[in-house]
């Protein structure tokens, strides 16, 4: 009888040794098959006609390095946080986006920032507004999140706290761009006179980014192989601004937001409204009280409850499941996802066909 059962014990512990590692490589493999990112660059009137096949060649390529930047943190099991971070500083270091280098101008002739991260495993969170000294302000953001009892600073107190913390701090000529600066000089001149429709309608076919002074950010949102979530978002804010004008993307709720129950949201557009509507925090809200899906949650508020109130922009918003969703209602964002396996795209226009 004692052999009997020891040739049971025997075999059961056959099969444990044999079948647990199978398992455990199995849930790895479906944790590993959830990991996402996906990743915008800004939203407004992008159109075709008004981008040279070398500029929409330039603006493909940045998107998709920051995307695979953003992937190889997560396909070496790093987490969200990690991997939104490092997909934004790609774009924070380009000139083609309005997050850090390359910045718009404010009316003094200044560079000015606002960023912000959000942890979706326990909705801590980082914010910083109006910096102009250092190099990547996500970076800023995250040591606000992490280093500090705060979630929101601003000015040369965030500038003082980010150069404690041993953050890469740069002279403010760093972000300045040619193009950025003759943009303000431009829009300085409209204003100080009335143009008539055909006037205005040469100037956004001469410069596209003319009739977007309000616009350019850039975020990406992710989800790890632990399925954890996390938002994070840079802006330069819009061409011209005055008076300490803050727009949405470092309010908590408003242009970034994430939470594992229900999403993480990355906005971009004309800030005002973003804050109006809350839209961020109004997608999860919807998912958590309304039992919305993510599509039919952030479709509901950027193409029904911003439109109604004339405000104009687009998210990217991602889930624990790795559903991804990223809808706009002006004419162009710059945007892009990478999902499991490394198969990614970019995109641009709004006739294209994203196939999430």
């Amino acid at each position: 009888m004692i052999k009997k059962y020891s040739l049971f014990f025997n075999l059961f512990l056959l099969l444990f040794f044999v079948f647990e590692p199978v398992q455990a490589q199995q849930a790895g493999n479906e944790r590993k098959n959830k990991v996402a990112l996906a990743i915008h660059g800004g939203a407004g009137t992008i159109k075709r006609e008004n981008m040279s096949p070398e500029r929409e060649k330039e603006y493909r390529a940045k998107l998709e390095e920051s995307l695979e930047a953003g992937y190889a943190v997560l396909d070496e099991g790093g987490t969200a946080i990690d991997a939104v971070i490092a997909a934004v500083k790609v774009m924070e270091d380009s000139p083609l986006f309005n997050a850090g280098r390359g910045a718009v101008f404010t009316n003094e002739g200044k560079n000015e920032l606002d960023a912000a991260i959000m942890d979706g495993r326990d909705k801590n969170a980082g914010a910083v507004a109006g910096i102009t000294t250092v190099k990547n302000p996500i970076t800023a953001a995250l040591s606000v999140m992490k280093d500090s009892p705060h979630v929101f600073m601003v000015g040369q107190g965030a500038e003082k706290f980010a150069e404690e913390q041993g953050l890469e701090i740069v002279d403010p000529e760093y972000f300045r761009d040619e193009t950025r600066y003759k943009q303000l000089q431009r829009i300085k001149d409209t204003e100080k006179q009335q143009l008539d429709h055909s006037a205005i309608l040469q100037l956004e076919l001469e410069d596209p980014y003319f009739k977007d002074r309000k616009f350019g950010t850039v975020g990406a949102v992710a989800v790890d192989q632990e399925g954890n979530i996390a938002a994070a978002t840079t802006t330069g804010g819009m061409t011209n601004k005055r008076y300490g004008r803050v727009g949405d993307v470092p309010i908590i709720g408003a242009g970034t937001y994430a939470d594992n129950e229900t999403c993480a949201v990355s906005a971009t557009g004309h800030g005002e409204y973003f804050i109006r509507t809350v839209v961020a925090h109004e997608i999860a809200a919807q998912m958590r009280y309304a039992g919305k899906s993510l599509q039919d949650a952030a479709d509901d508020v950027v193409n029904r409850q911003l439109v109604d109130i004339k405000g104009e922009g687009g998210i990217i918003a991602i889930d624990r499941e790795g559903n991804i969703t990223m809808p706009f209602n002006s004419a162009g964002m710059y945007r892009g996802f990478i999902k499991a396996r490394g198969e990614g795209k970019t995109f641009i226009y709004n006739d294209e066909d994203e196939g999430l």
